[in-house]
């Protein structure tokens, strides 16, 4: 029964981080005709299905790093960890506050680990914390670099070809990083290691479904809620974050490509004028994300607990 419904879980995971992540990572060059959304749906479930066959350390964080799920009861605390996930982010996406769905997992998993009575790693969940806390800054620091010089030296042309590049840059990045969240649900759930090709094909379908589903929403969130958006914004978030997310998945340190690529845009922003930045929108989106992982914690958390005592 655990399996069964693990399983579906993980399927309905792959979903909904579609819907949450997929829009979002095409979001930032909507401005731009060179990548088409079709197109940019079909490169994301690419590199979410191939990427992992190269590196599976973000994955492995997940499953091993912050708690040890493969214990009596580890399916059950996952389920329990995935669904509060779900549901906080849903909750405060209801309420107008798109969060991160990679901090909401860390939360749930810490928290379901703990109220399971799972060996759960304080250093591995700080560090982790650490990195995801680092990476906004990063993001936004490198996309106000990178906005300086594609003033200076790019064309209307060449931003064009600079959008490729960074889309690429930034698929291949979440599919190295933020993605493998999908891929370690799955992991727990059939109990395999590495990153078999057809289990991987399925998160990458599941995902681009909810990408599809997803796009118009997120593409509002990030395109127009937190800046006044040009195309020059957009392709400095996607190097930036890009950048940024490569050099944590290097690491084994799963980060939120949204979080990335929000400050990347408000690093972009600051670059050509801190006005063109919503601050208000910027300063709701960073409350959410305060509010994500202690909510998914506690919620885990209470829920394995009462289970686990049953």
């Amino acid at each position: 029964m655990d399996f069964a419904v693990l399983v579906a879980v993980a399927c309905l995971f792959a979903l909904v981080t579609g819907m949450n992540d997929g829009g979002a990572l095409l979001a930032t060059g909507l401005k731009l005709p060179t990548v088409r959304p079709a197109t940019g749906i079909l490169a994301l479930v690419v590199m979410v299905a191939l990427v992992p066959l190269a590196t599976q350390a973000v994955a492995r964080t997940f499953v091993h790093r912050l708690a040890t799920f493969d214990e009596p009861g580890g399916r059950t605390a996952m389920t329990v960890a995935v669904l509060s996930a779900l549901t906080v982010v849903t909750v405060l996406s209801a309420k107008g506050r798109p969060t991160s769905l990679t901090l909401a997992v860390v939360g749930g998993l810490t928290g379901a680990g703990i109220g399971w009575g799972l060996p759960v790693s304080a250093s591995a969940v700080a560090l982790v914390l650490a990195f995801g806390l680092a990476a906004p800054f990063v993001g936004g620091l490198v996309a106000w670099g990178v906005a300086l010089l594609l003033v200076r030296w790019s064309s209307a042309r060449g931003l064009g070809r600079w959008h490729w590049a960074g889309f690429l840059l930034q698929t291949v990045a979440y599919a190295a990083n933020d993605g493998q969240k999908m891929l370690a649900v799955f992991m727990i759930a059939l109990g395999f290691s590495g990153a078999p090709l057809p289990y991987t094909s399925l998160v990458a379908v599941l995902f681009g479904l909810g990408a599809l589903y997803g796009l118009p929403r997120a593409g509002r969130t990030l395109g127009q809620e937190i800046i006044a958006s040009r195309p020059l914004h957009g392709v400095s978030a996607e190097l930036a974050s890009g950048t940024a997310v490569i050099a944590c998945a290097l690491l084994g340190m799963p980060v939120s490509m949204t979080q990335s690529v929000a400050g990347g845009l408000i690093g972009a922003g600051m670059a050509t004028g801190g006005g063109r930045v919503r601050w208000y929108a910027a300063v709701k989106i960073v409350v959410a994300w305060l509010l994500t992982l202690p909510a998914s914690a506690l919620l885990a958390g209470t829920v394995a607990l009462i289970l686990s005592s049953t």
